[in-house]
């Protein structure tokens, strides 16, 4: 967000103010589906972004020795992104929007420092702390 904010080339931008319904694959029922980010740059059409770890981007694989239920929850996830990507796409097809998916590996492309879980509960515990009255 902080990038956004320092970006000039960005008009405006919002986060998950953008609504998008989608039918999920995985109970077949309707969801509400809120988007990360929707981003206007000076220049172009108005970008719809959504923001998640690589790993859940991927179809997953069942490997050896990986439990089922870990297996089980991983492709309930995926099919769950695939049904809400599949509207997010068609919404901003309709609306001459663009909409991409961005992983840790775009963000630092673009020179956004990602921290890593660990490191982001860290410092989240780290300004609790300041803030603390003496």
């Amino acid at each position: 967000m902080r990038w956004l904010d320092a970006n000039k080339s960005v008009e405006w931008w919002n986060s998950e103010e953008l609504v998008v319904p989608y039918r999920c694959k995985t109970d077949n029922r309707v969801h509400r589906y809120f988007l990360d980010f929707a981003v206007k740059f000076k220049e172009g059409p108005i970008y719809v972004i959504e923001v998640k770890p690589s790993a859940q981007t991927k179809r997953p694989v069942r490997k050896k020795g990986k439990a089922q239920s870990k297996f089980i929850k991983e492709a309930t996830t995926y099919t769950k992104n695939m049904s809400k990507w599949y509207a997010a796409r068609a919404y901003c097809e309709e609306r001459g929007y663009v909409f991409e998916i961005w992983t840790q590996d775009t963000l630092e492309s673009l020179g956004i420092k990602v921290l890593s879980p660990a490191r982001k509960a860290k410092a989240c515990k780290t300004k609790r702390k300041a803030k603390l009255p003496a």
